[in-house]
């Protein structure tokens, strides 16, 4: 009776038959579930793996999946795990327009509209070719500088039914050569800068404030035209001067100048004394050339006096006295 053969051990790789008993092992999560990633035995996601076994990956033997799959996920977990380092510990994405706001295309034009989006500040991600923005209807208490600036060939911008206080004076920079319509009605603004408006050729809408009616509100529409039929809607608020309040701004300001104080009174009175001093100076000037011009004619007049005639000494007695002396 023949001894049975002692079973020879398999020169195959353990580790290629079945999965090692210690160390991290691999699942993965059945498809359509969300967030489907390759994870860990014990729930671990793979990107939670420290970054060593990342960039020195072991032979794992990972059921459901070839091992070329195997060596591939731990690369494009690791350029993830590069991108969020780079960015700061974030995922980049790309930025998208608020909630409540969409581009469209109206009339040819590129029109980005937020209105009624219940909006607290000048939203982000505004395309730069849009030209028509409409933010409208929200909850804007004020408009910082360079706002729009990103914002080259903006021909249109609504800011109607906000509840807008300050205006900086450099809201619309970067829009002088571009922007034509400009709607602040219905607002909480009481006086502006003007600063804000220099540079601008735009037709505005200013209706529905309670305007203080000041000088600064002067010197604004000195700068810019209001749309038609707005202007009897520039009614003075409850903080301009009692005397004020209620009435149309426009026919006060045809009757009244309001910048006889102030900024603008100040710049006026130094205009108006520098004029009446170079006028008196220019009068000294004519005076005393007139004076001069006058003096000279009556020179001029005057008759020439004679030069006195000597005695002529004739020769018989200029001959005598030669002899006697």
């Amino acid at each position: 009776m023949r001894s049975p053969k002692p079973q020879r051990e398999s020169k195959t790789s353990p580790g290629l038959r079945d999965p090692p008993k210690e160390g991290p092992q691999f699942k993965e999560i059945p498809q359509g579930a969300p967030g489907r990633e390759l994870a860990l035995g014990n729930g671990i996601p793979l990107t939670h793996f420290p970054l060593r076994d990342f960039l020195f990956p072991r032979s794992y033997s990972i059921p459901g999946l070839c091992q070329s799959a195997a060596m591939l996920a731990p690369a494009s977990h690791l350029l993830s795990l590069l991108l969020v380092m780079g960015t700061g510990g974030t995922m980049p994405s790309p930025q998208g327009p608020p909630q409540g706001c969409y581009m469209a295309e109206e009339a040819g034009e590129r029109t980005f509209r937020c209105s009624q989006a219940g909006l607290t500040a000048v939203p982000t991600g505004i395309p730069n070719d849009t030209r028509k923005l409409y933010l409208d209807a929200n909850r804007l208490a004020s408009v910082p500088a360079g706002a729009f600036q990103h914002l080259p060939i903006l021909e249109e911008l609504d800011l109607s039914h906000n509840v807008l206080a300050h205006l900086s004076g450099a809201a619309f920079q970067g829009l002088a050569g571009t922007l034509r319509h400009l709607d602040l009605s219905a607002n909480q603004l009481a006086s502006v800068p003007v600063e804000a408006f220099v540079g601008l050729q735009i037709q505005v809408n200013l209706s529905a404030n309670p305007w203080r009616c000041d000088c600064a509100l002067q010197e604004v529409l000195r700068q810019v035209r209001l749309a038609p039929g707005t202007g009897t809607g520039i009614v003075c608020g409850p903080g301009a001067r009692p005397d004020l309040v209620g009435q149309e701004f426009l026919l006060l300001a045809g009757e009244e100048e309001l910048c006889g104080t102030g900024r603008g009174g100040a710049r006026r009175s130094t205009d108006v004394a520098l004029l009446v001093t170079m006028g008196g100076w220019l009068a000294l000037v004519v005076a005393y050339l007139a004076h001069y011009v006058w003096q000279n004619r009556d020179e001029t007049r005057r008759p020439l006096k004679r030069a006195p005639v000597l005695p002529v000494v004739r020769s018989e007695d200029s001959s005598t006295l030669s002899t006697m002396v």
